[in-house]
């Protein structure tokens, strides 16, 4: 009984709120969190140790971190006696050997007398982890600049046998990947026309900063971009789960364009001004236009009204009849 009550005097101590918190631990090593390493990374720890946790640049794809605790058998003897608390880190680069830390205190958990503990804790807002008869969320968000943390394991108890000190908790941390990638788009205007205005839709909502790199839901998305000034744009893209799509896009100006397609030897006059380089594409001006196509003696004229921001593509045809008589 003196020992329980000794213990929840010690825990109340510890629950106690602080700004910072001076302790000494010994480091076993770093893990570091990829979206992109779902099997995570693993230490084996003792009672006095504590690991170093950071994330990856881009851990704008997670919504959490977990911590699985494979806890030695022999723990279920000696329950509530070691905790876990979790501490914002240093920045600094730290190697593993016993180390003085003073640190802010974000949370606290005593081990479950059971095998295996899984805490998880949340990244950003709307994660959507909750705490179960599996699960523990024992902290509320830690967003990615808080990193790295510090994980500790504590003794909660004076005195503990030969047998607590030999325990060995393996700690397995893994990233909680969120159903989503990022767009990194790329827009290129005309070097004359810089300055004119665009719009930029994703999946019809205005995007007011398209240069920014965007979080999307994986799947299939529709880009669309509209402006007086340029052509309109459309495209259909694919967003994978925790990776960046890059798309590129050249804009271009609302003059019309037109194309043309004939045989060998044929002569293409647009507005009776003989066609140099048929097979370029060619800037016209908006209106009613004349073309002629002139084989030999053959000749077809065609009138056609062209509007601002349309290619135009104009094919001269020959046929030939064979009939049964």
């Amino acid at each position: 009984m003196k020992v329980r009550l000794y213990a929840l005097a010690c825990l109340l101590s510890i629950l106690t709120p602080l700004e910072a918190e001076t302790f000494r631990t010994t480091l076993k090593g770093s893990i570091e969190v990829s979206p992109h390493k779902p099997e995570g990374k693993s230490l084996t720890l003792t009672y006095i140790d504590s690991v170093v946790v950071s994330l990856t640049q881009d851990a704008a794809f997670l919504r959490g971190i977990e911590l699985e605790l494979k806890v030695p058998q022999i723990y279920l003897k000696y329950r509530s006696s070691v905790g876990l608390s979790i501490y914002k880190g240093n920045k600094e680069i730290l190697k593993p050997g016993v180390i003085d830390f003073n640190l802010e205190r974000l949370a606290f958990e005593i081990i479950p007398a059971k095998l295996q503990a899984v805490y998880q804790i949340p990244l950003r807002q709307g994660h959507g982890l909750k705490t179960s008869p599996y699960v523990t969320v024992p902290t509320g968000i830690i967003p990615p600049q808080s990193f790295p943390l510090v994980l500790r394991l504590m003794p909660l108890i004076k005195g503990l046998s030969e047998e607590v000190e030999t325990m060995e908790f393996v700690l397995t941390v893994r990233p909680i990947v969120a159903d989503e990638g990022a767009l990194r788009l790329n827009i290129k205007t005309p070097e004359t026309m810089k300055d004119r205005p665009f719009t930029v839709l994703i999946d019809g909502a205005v995007i007011p900063d398209y240069s920014k790199e965007r979080i999307l839901k994986t799947g299939e998305h529709h880009l669309s971009i509209v402006s007086e000034d340029f052509r309109t744009e459309s495209r259909t893209f694919f967003i994978e789960r925790a990776k960046t799509t890059d798309l590129t896009i050249d804009l271009r100006d609302t003059t019309p364009l037109i194309v043309f397609e004939a045989p060998e030897n044929t002569k293409i006059f647009f507005d009776d001004t003989l066609v140099t380089n048929p097979r370029q594409s060619q800037l016209v001006e908006p209106g009613l236009h004349t073309v002629r196509f002139q084989v030999g003696d053959y000749s077809v004229i065609k009138q056609l009204l062209i509007e601002k921001g349309k290619t135009y593509r104009i094919a001269l045809i020959i046929d030939v009849d064979i009939k049964d008589e």
